[in-house]
């Protein structure tokens, strides 16, 4: 048993912004993991990968990550391309992914399980109905909301959602994937569209301009920190994520929770790569 558990592929990542390019792995599981390997948590990753990209695990494990790889056909490769302003990107696909099996979660069990979805198949609705079963289900509905056509990634609806969100008890989505998930413009009445639906917390993430928590009918503004220097924003989402949950299993208030998740964010953007600092750091960063 631990306290959190991510389940989501590893990826190869290709990173271009106007400083240039670099390739390193990537994905929800690979950030949202390094996170954690900086706090006192019990976590694990259940992922999946092909063989070439085994080292990657070695690498996780290395760090003092306990992960269960399954073994896939290939592994996920993106390419995420930025410009001036980091809060925007275009992707496209190279390669994709076995989706998860329910059957290899029979041996696992967690009291949060935070799903990581790259894309709209990786993980099946049956699944999410039979984790939420075992213990609190966040979701980062981003991959739901990716629809591959000729390596480009388009944004369009989740088709299970009515289904599959009173099942999610944390959601997490950006202010663009939330227009997308419920046909609305406006992020506090998008968020009481998700929360209807039977989530019963709604975190939207604004980017440079901080996040808002919806739960319990109440609206908690979050405000961002400022980063020394702007270098690389793959992974803040996940990274805010880390710290958010790490804060929930503690029992910690959602606002704690938020301040803590973006106050990691911000150290992650300072570097290339995912999250490196320590809980010392994070609080010097919320004091400051």
């Amino acid at each position: 048993m631990v306290d959190i558990c991510c389940i989501g592929h590893i990826t190869l990542d290709k990173v271009v912004n106007p400083s240039g390019q670099v390739h390193m792995p990537g994905g929800t599981s690979f950030y949202f993991s390094h996170a954690m390997a900086n706090l006192d948590v019990r976590y694990r990753l259940v992922t999946a990968i092909a063989e070439p990209e085994k080292h990657i695990v070695s690498d996780l494990r290395a760090a003092g990550i306990s992960v269960k790889a399954l073994t896939s056909n290939n592994t996920v490769y993106f390419e995420n391309i930025y410009g001036a302003n980091q809060d925007n990107r275009t992707q496209r696909v190279l390669q994709k992914a076995d989706p998860f099996d329910m059957n290899s979660f029979l041996d696992v069990d967690a009291g949060i399980y935070h799903l990581g979805p790259l894309l709209r198949d990786d993980i099946p609705l049956s699944l999410i109905k039979y984790l939420s079963a075992k213990g609190v289900v966040s979701l980062d509905v981003q991959g739901f909301l990716r629809f591959v056509k000729d390596e480009n990634v388009l944004a369009t609806d989740w088709s299970e959602k009515t289904e599959a969100l009173p099942y999610v008890d944390i959601l997490k989505a950006n202010d663009a994937e939330l227009a997308v998930l419920t046909s609305c413009d406006d992020i506090r009445e998008g968020a009481m569209i998700i929360a209807a639906l039977g989530v019963n917390e709604v975190i939207v993430t604004l980017g440079s301009k901080g996040s808002l928590i919806y739960t319990g009918g109440v609206f908690y503004e979050i405000p961002a920190y400022t980063p020394d220097q702007v270098v690389d924003a793959t992974g803040c989402g996940d990274t805010y994520m880390a710290g958010y949950l790490y804060k929930r299993a503690k029992n910690h208030d959602c606002v704690e929770a938020g301040k803590f998740g973006a106050a990691m964010a911000t150290l992650k953007i300072e570097s290339s790569g995912p999250f490196k600092g320590s809980f010392d750091d994070v609080d010097r960063r919320i004091a400051r």
